[in-house]
C-alpha cells in the first residue's frame, strides 16, 4: 500500500511539474512575441518569468540538490565532464567571428547596432557597473532559457526540439530596430550561441557552466567592439 501511494505521489508531482512547465514556457513565448514591435519592453519579462517557473517547477518536482540544473557545489566536476570546456570557449571564438563578419558585411553600422541594443541595459561607461550587469544579465537568462526553458522541456520532449525552439525565442527577445539585413544577422548569431549554450547545458547539467561561457562571449564581444571596431 505505502509502494502504490509513493507511485501515486510521484506521478502526481511528475504531472504537476509539466503543467507548470507547459505554462511557463508558453508564457515566455507569448511575452517575447511582443518583440515584433522592436521598442516593446514587455519580452525583458520573458526573463523573470523563467526564473520563477525554474525554481517552480524545482519545488513542485522536489529535486534533490544533486540534480538541479543550478548547482554551485558541483561546478568543479561538472567543468571537467567531457567536452565541457571546449565547448565553453566556443562562443568567445563566435563572438569576435560575429564582429569581423558583421563589419565586413555592414561597416560600423553592425558594431552601433549591437552596442545600441546592448547599451539599453548595459552602462558602458561605468566598468565596475558594467561587469555586475554583465555577470547579472548571463546569469539570469541562463537560469530561464537553458536551466528552465530547454533543461525542463528536456525533460518532456528529446533534446534538439528543446534546444532550436528555446533558441528561437531566446534570439527573437534580442530583436532591435535597424536594418532588416542587419537586424537578422544579428538574429542569427545569436540564436547559434543560444544553441551553443544548450549544448553546454545538456553536457553538464549545470547552467552556471552556461553562465561562465555567456559572461566569456559577452565580455569578449564588449571588449573588442572597444579596441577594434
Amino acid at each position: 500500500m505505502k509502494k502504490l501511494y509513493g507511485k501515486n505521489e510521484q506521478t502526481f508531482q511528475t504531472d504537476k511539474s509539466t503543467v507548470f512547465t507547459a505554462t511557463g514556457i508558453i508564457a515566455m513565448i507569448l511575452l517575447t512575441i511582443t518583440k515584433v514591435v522592436p521598442s516593446s519592453q514587455i519580452a525583458g519579462y520573458s526573463v523573470f518569468t523563467g526564473i520563477a517557473f525554474f525554481f517552480i517547477v524545482e519545488a513542485v518536482a522536489k529535486t534533490r540538490g544533486a540534480e538541479s540544473g543550478l548547482r554551485f557545489h558541483t561546478v568543479p566536476a561538472d567543468l571537467k565532464k567531457p567536452g565541457v570546456l571546449l565547448w565553453m570557449l566556443l562562443p568567445v571564438v563566435s563572438a569576435i567571428a560575429t564582429l569581423i563578419v558583421g563589419n565586413l558585411i555592414f561597416g560600423g553600422e553592425f558594431v552601433s547596432h549591437v552596442m545600441g541594443r546592448a547599451g539599453a541595459f548595459l552602462s558602458f561607461n561605468k566598468i565596475p557597473l558594467l561587469i555586475g550587469q554583465v555577470v547579472i544579465a548571463a546569469l539570469s537568462e541562463e537560469i530561464a532559457f537553458r536551466g528552465f526553458f530547454a533543461g525542463k522541456a528536456m525533460e518532456i520532449f528529446p533534446f534538439w526540439p528543446c534546444a532550436v525552439v528555446s533558441s528561437v525565442v531566446f534570439a527573437a527577445g534580442h530583436i532591435a530596430a535597424g536594418n532588416a539585413g542587419l537586424v537578422a544577422y544579428d538574429i542569427a548569431t545569436v540564436f547559434i550561441d543560444s544553441i551553443i549554450y544548450s549544448i553546454i547545458y545538456r553536457k553538464s547539467g549545470n547552467c552556471l557552466i552556461c553562465t561562465f561561457s555567456h559572461i566569456l562571449c559577452n565580455a569578449t564581444g564588449i571588449a573588442a567592439a572597444f579596441l577594434f571596431f
